[in-house]
């Protein structure tokens, strides 16, 4: 790690740390209160504006990544994306936005970020040719990342569980970037990991303050931005990047396809996620967290194994994190139906 890495770093933590202890404050003009209601885990108003503090952060260390590191412009349309959606959020968390508006408003994002800074699909596994035509790639690359932006969300619904994962993936990311010698992706990564350190300092439960949807949406769009471009640039295969982000993924996208199963109204909000259903099984939010970090770090820790790999051996893991994933979700399942005897 160089000492601009370093910088980057603590200068990002520091930003995120201090304005998210100010706006834990009443006084303070954007200490914008979350009202609990049927469908929360939290019984308490909660200042709902952690992420804009962790925006903050980050976006102050960008100017810096951009001079030392010789940073990609690119990326700055990934920053104009991030910031649209943030404000697109932050209005929804004010006042509501109808369904549609949101959507168009991911759309729009995503497509700053695969048009603009160019960020595609290429391929999901490694070896394997990309058999899409590039309007294809284009197509799946921004389908993914709506899907980031809209399942970082879902998830942000717990006390300390998306700042850790923002720390813990993000973490791993400039690992990942660090041993393939691409300094820019790993200073950037580290920058958002320790943003996301300077906001979980009073996130973590019991929680002083929450994400909100300005910073669960945007970190969403960044977490597939960068899965995007670190699998572009060589980094790491666009499998491992999933696997990073699974806990949130996996959790997410089979709670939505059983959802849609059942003919539910998945656009409204819910207390179905695994998550949520192990602190309403009595586990609460700090013993659920942290064994939710310990799963961040299995899935990180494999990422990084998986780089010494063959072909063989990466199926191998992939098999053996559906196997982990299955029997998880079925321990969930075995733990509600003791609590309900």
């Amino acid at each position: 790690m160089t000492p601009w890495m370093l910088l980057l770093a603590v200068l990002a933590f520091a930003v995120a740390a201090f304005l998210t202890r100010r706006f834990c404050d009443p006084d303070s003009r954007l200490h914008l209160l979350d009202h609990p209601n049927e469908r929360s885990l939290h019984t308490l108003p909660t200042p709902r504006t952690g992420g804009i503090a962790i925006l903050a952060g980050i976006f102050s260390a960008i100017p810096v990544w951009l001079f030392t590191m010789g940073g990609d412009s690119s990326i700055v349309w990934l920053v104009i994306g991030t910031a649209l959606i943030a404000g697109l959020s932050f209005l929804d968390d004010r006042r509501g936005l109808p369904v549609v508006v949101r959507f168009f408003g991911h759309m729009v994002g995503a497509c700053l970020v695969v048009l603009g800074a160019g960020f595609t699909l290429p391929t999901l596994f490694p070896g394997l040719p990309v058999v899409w035509p590039a309007w294809m790639g284009l197509g799946l690359s921004t389908l993914f990342l709506v899907w980031m932006v809209n399942l970082y969300n879902f998830m942000d619904g717990m006390d300390g569980f998306a700042g850790g994962m923002t720390l813990i993936g993000f973490g791993t990311f400039a690992l990942l970037g660090l041993y393939a010698g691409n300094l820019p992706f790993a200073s950037l990564s580290l920058a958002i990991a320790a943003a996301a350190g300077g906001f979980l300092v009073h996130n973590f439960p019991p929680a002083r303050i929450f994400m909100g949807d300005s910073g669960s949406a945007a970190l969403g769009l960044l977490s597939g931005g960068l899965s995007l471009w670190g699998s572009q640039e060589g980094i790491f295969p666009f499998w491992t990047a999933l696997l990073v982000f699974s806990p949130f993924i996996v959790d997410a996208s089979v709670t939505l396809v059983r959802r849609l199963s059942r003919g539910e109204r998945v656009w409204q909000a819910h207390k179905s996620h695994y998550y949520q259903r192990l602190v309403q099984s009595g586990w609460g939010h700090r013993k659920t967290v942290l064994y939710e970090y310990v799963l961040m770090l299995a899935c990180g820790l494999s990422a990084l194994v998986a780089r010494y790999m063959d072909t063989q051996g990466q199926i191998m893991l992939i098999i053996f994190w559906c196997i982990v994933y299955t029997l998880l979700i079925s321990g969930v399942h075995v733990l509600e139906k003791k609590m309900d005897t």
